[in-house]
């Protein structure tokens, strides 16, 4: 009786389980890592050294109010520093939201099968889950989401543009839609973390604010910072100042601030990065059609792909995968579940993941019809 009636109800579990527990579980020594949505070209040279010098000074607290941070992302956006909070990653900053916008009982709307790790923090929170199906199983659907929140009117409405786990992108004028269709007591939730990924035409411009509009950027994808632990979260003034009441204000370390300014500066860094994700897109998407399965078109750094089978034939098929030395992941609620989800490698790492999903194959057999 130590802990809350809340914390004792809730499941023990965590929303992803990640490599280095699956190498413990199995015995397996994963040789390529391709199921964190990581960029495996890594973070600009600029950002490992100033990481290096700034670890030297690791004995003192980064600043607190991020300022040199918030300062370049503002520059970098054309937008100003009040529009910026600063967090550990896009989790923590969804975490801060939800304990900001939700008490318990609350309604939260969100896709089923959309990103997990935002439903748990709504469910530590004691609020309450409301899901939308995906449209054609493998775009979210705007037009119902919005409808479900004019229905419900929930504290949080979340969307991913791109998404995650389909790759699957809409344009900005959709995304205006559902901008000016949220109901004005409904924070939206636009996920932009594979923003620097989406093509043109993909994302509304920066500098659109509304008052229940907050959307969440992160140098963990493109950036090639995953490990680092830094994002942020654009949004006006008021809604941005209510992050620093819950904050942990050093929880972005020196090191990751550091960091982060060293990639915003490194522009052409983030830019070859993208072509060669988009160079891995394509040969991912050619290792499914050789395995006679089909990728879903993808504006992020992974390719999602149809099985062609159900969801027990995919969990199958990837804990094959698995068994061969190939870290992947899937989606976890059906109709998604048919899917197996593959992040961008090295071409090293792309032909070890193509033998693997050849034996995998060979070893469980092709879906059966149902």
């Amino acid at each position: 009786m130590l802990f809350t009636d809340l914390a004792r109800s809730l499941p023990a579990t965590i929303p992803f389980v990640g490599p280095e527990a699956l190498e413990r579980r199995m015995g397996v020594k994963f040789r390529a890592r391709l199921g964190a949505n990581e960029s495996v070209f890594g973070p600009s040279p600029m950002v490992l050294e100033a990481m290096a010098e700034a670890a030297r000074e690791s004995w003192a607290y980064g600043d607190p109010e991020q300022y040199e941070l918030k300062r370049a992302i503002a520059d970098h956006h054309g937008i100003g520093m009040e529009n910026i909070a600063i967090g550990e990653g896009i989790d923590g900053l969804l975490g801060h939201l939800v304990h900001l916008a939700a008490v318990p009982g609350d309604r939260v709307v969100t896709s089923y099968g959309a990103y997990p790790t935002f439903n748990y923090h709504v469910a530590g929170h004691g609020a309450r889950l409301d899901f939308v199906p995906y449209r054609a199983d493998d775009h979210e659907d705007p037009e119902a989401l919005a409808a479900r929140a004019r229905d419900v009117r929930p504290k949080l409405l979340y969307f991913a543009n791109p998404d995650n786990p389909t790759g699957s992108v809409h344009d900005a004028a959709t995304i205006g839609r559902l901008i000016d269709a949220v109901p004005e007591e409904t924070i939206l939730v636009l996920d932009e973390a594979y923003s620097d990924l989406a093509p043109d035409g993909s994302l509304p411009p920066i500098s659109l604010m509304r008052p229940n509009l907050l959307r969440f950027r992160t140098f963990s994808k493109a950036y090639g910072m995953a490990g680092v632990r830094v994002a942020y979260v654009v949004g006006e003034p008021a809604a941005i100042a209510q992050f620093d009441k819950v904050r942990n204000h050093f929880g972005v370390s020196r090191m990751a601030q550091a960091g982060a300014l060293a990639a915003l500066a490194d522009q052409d860094h983030l830019r070859a990065t993208i072509i060669r994700i988009a160079h891995a897109r394509e040969e991912l998407a050619a290792i499914a059609r050789r395995a006679n399965m089909t990728p879903l078109p993808s504006a992020t750094n992974f390719v999602a792909i149809d099985c062609g089978g159900n969801g027990d034939y995919a969990r199958t098929l990837l804990a094959a995968v698995l068994k061969r030395g190939v870290f992947i992941r899937m989606p976890g609620v059906e109709p998604l579940d048919r899917m197996i989800r593959v992040s961008v490698g090295t071409p090293d790492d792309l032909a070890l993941f193509e033998d693997a999903l050849m034996g995998a194959i060979a070893e469980v057999g092709r879906p059966t019809a149902t």
